[in-house]
């Protein structure tokens, strides 16, 4: 099996980032892509997305599966059959600290228009950015400085905040 025909890791991280907020006492929120495969309360749905909150208290029969996120949730007082595909969320985080992890949008909600310093060049695929099947037009793309032709030594890195050595920073 190769990296194309593995399961996506995004269901995965999500599972993963849950745990750990609700391990630590936070609240894990999910940034929702909204479309027409997303089910969601559309009267909530702001600039194409729509945040949810995904915690024990806010939900009941909560169901974070491979292909879809599945609860039941109750929005003005009125309970509703909540259904994501794992695909459209980007982003889980804790409410409290903001800390958690962003995705690659899905695919059609990419707008791209390249300008003359800027050119499209393939996303490594980090946490789900090519589902397996996808064509090499399905891939995501994000735009990057244009390489003068001309240039014969790659770009050297960026020195770290003490411009030596780059380094981590730890944080609680």
């Amino acid at each position: 099996m190769n990296a194309q025909e593995s399961t996506s890791t995004r269901p995965y991280l999500i599972r993963a980032l849950y745990e750990w907020c609700t391990d630590n006492g936070f609240t894990p929120y999910v940034a929702v892509r909204v479309d027409d495969s997303v089910q969601v309360p559309r009267e909530f749905v702001h600039d194409g997305e729509i945040v949810l909150n995904i915690s024990f208290d806010a939900t009941s029969s909560l169901q974070l599966g491979n292909d879809f996120i599945e609860f039941k949730a109750r929005f003005g007082g009125k309970p509703r059959d909540i259904l994501v595909p794992v695909g459209r969320v980007i982003a889980i985080y804790a409410r409290e600290n903001g800390q958690g992890m962003a995705f690659p949008p899905p695919v059609d909600s990419l707008v791209a228009a390249p300008s003359s310093s800027a050119v499209l060049a393939p996303v490594a695929p980090v946490a789900d950015v090519v589902e397996s099947g996808a064509s090499v037009e399905d891939r995501v793309v994000q735009l990057v400085p244009a390489v003068d032709v001309g240039d014969d030594e790659p770009p050297k890195p960026t020195p770290g905040p003490a411009g030596g050595r780059p380094s981590l920073k730890r944080v609680k």
